[in-house]
Formats: structure tokens, C-alpha cells, sequence
């Protein structure tokens, strides 16, 4: 069995909202069992995967890490939303990478900030856009500096000093986000109130943004696979 299916397994019975003894009765195992199955202890049967795929309606490829989308279903480039009706013009010559990649980055921005308007916190909100402009201006900087004919008066910060200057802001941001986003204060600000951070699930985001969804979940797959890879 793949290191996906613990994960999945203990996810689907939390956002049910119920205990592994309530679950292990419904899918037919002991708690032990079904404790081992969600710690990757113990690898399970076909049947079992079937039973818990049911249960939880889902598919046997989401609880197997095979798919982001519960139904299975495998997203295809034309498949996902285009969130500017205007972008639909500008052609990509080659692969269909980067249109897609382009997709999932934007479909899942809308998402990101719709909660961040949820949230209704001034600075957390500043903090999550500073960091995300501070990423494309690395991305934007760097294929910018491919070419030596290009020149460098379009910045300000000496390309030295680019590098390590931006990855200690980065590293910065990251670290304020994650205090306010925890309750904590900064500088002053207060943290977020948790009675006004949104309740989140697969099953929310879902509801939700039925458009994005798809691409958020991909994204966060693909995410994730890079990251173990490393």
C-alpha cells in the first residue's frame, strides 16, 4: 500500500467527524486494525479499500493517493475554469504545462484570498500578498536575468544582493503569517481571532468553490509529491 492511504484513510474519518471505534464497526475491522491501517502499520486488503471507499464516497484512486478529486476524476487542462475570460487569448506555444500549472497557481489564489476576505484580518492579509509578490518578483527576476542583453537598471536591489536578501524575507513573511495566522501577535497586531478563522475541510472547499476546488487539490498534490521528492 502507498504512504498516501494512511493519510487519506485518518483524514476521511476526521472530516466525518467520528471515532475509529465508530468507524472500524462500520467498516468491519477491529479498532486495532483500523488504528494500524491509518499509522501505515499494517497494509490492508483490496476489500477493505473497496468497504472504506464506500463508506466514505470516495474513490478507490483518492483514498489511494492516485487523484486530488474524490470522484476520481483526473483534471485535464481544459477541464479547469479559466478565472480571466481575457487570458484566453494569450496562447502558450509548446506544452500544455505551463497553461495548466498557470491554472492551478490562479484558481487556488482565488480561493486563498476569498478566505483571507473571511477572515477579515488587515494584516495577516497584507503579509500572505507580500509574500506571494515577493515569489513572482523572484520567478519574474530570474527569467529576467537569463539573458545578460537585459538590463539591470530595471532594479534597485543590486542582483548580489537579490538572492540572499529575498530569501531572508521570505523566510520573514512566512514566519509572521504563521504567527498571526495562530492567534499570536506582531509588532503589535494582534493575531487571528480563531472564532474567525475558517473551518476547513476537503468537503468545504469543495461546497464552496465548486470552480476551483479541483485546482487547489491538484496543487496541493503536486505540492506535496515535490516536496517528498526532495
Amino acid at each position: 500500500m502507498n504512504s498516501a492511504f494512511p493519510r487519506i484513510l485518518t483524514l476521511l474519518r476526521k472530516e466525518r467527524g467520528i471515532s475509529q471505534k465508530q468507524a472500524s464497526v462500520e467498516l468491519q475491522v477491529s479498532q486495532a486494525l483500523l488504528s494500524h491501517y491509518e499509522k501505515g502499520i499494517r497494509e490492508c486488503g483490496l476489500d477493505f479499500v473497496v468497504r472504506a471507499a464506500d463508506f466514505y464516497h470516495v474513490s478507490c484512486d483518492y483514498l489511494l493517493g492516485r487523484t486530488a478529486d474524490k470522484t476520481g476524476a483526473v483534471i485535464a487542462v481544459e477541464e479547469i475554469p479559466e478565472n480571466d475570460p481575457a487570458a484566453k487569448d494569450n496562447k502558450f506555444r509548446g506544452s500544455v504545462l505551463p497553461v495548466l500549472n498557470k491554472k492551478l497557481v490562479v484558481n487556488s489564489l482565488n480561493i486563498i484570498f476569498d478566505m483571507l476576505q473571511r477572515c477579515n484580518h488587515k494584516a495577516l492579509t497584507a503579509e500572505v500578498s507580500a509574500y506571494l509578490t515577493l515569489a513572482v518578483y523572484s520567478v519574474f527576476r530570474q527569467l529576467y536575468s537569463a539573458n545578460p542583453k537585459n538590463p539591470e537598471a530595471l532594479y534597485s536591489v543590486p542582483g548580489y544582493l537579490f538572492q540572499p536578501t529575498l530569501t531572508g524575507e521570505l523566510g520573514r513573511t512566512a514566519a509572521v503569517i504563521g504567527q498571526l495566522a495562530s492567534g499570536h501577535a506582531v509588532d503589535g497586531e494582534a493575531g487571528l481571532d480563531p472564532a474567525q478563522a475558517p473551518l476547513i475541510s476537503s468537503d468545504t472547499i469543495a461546497a464552496d468553490y465548486p470552480l476551483f476546488a479541483s485546482s487547489l487539490f491538484n496543487l496541493l498534490k503536486n505540492a506535496e509529491t515535490r516536496l517528498k521528492e526532495k
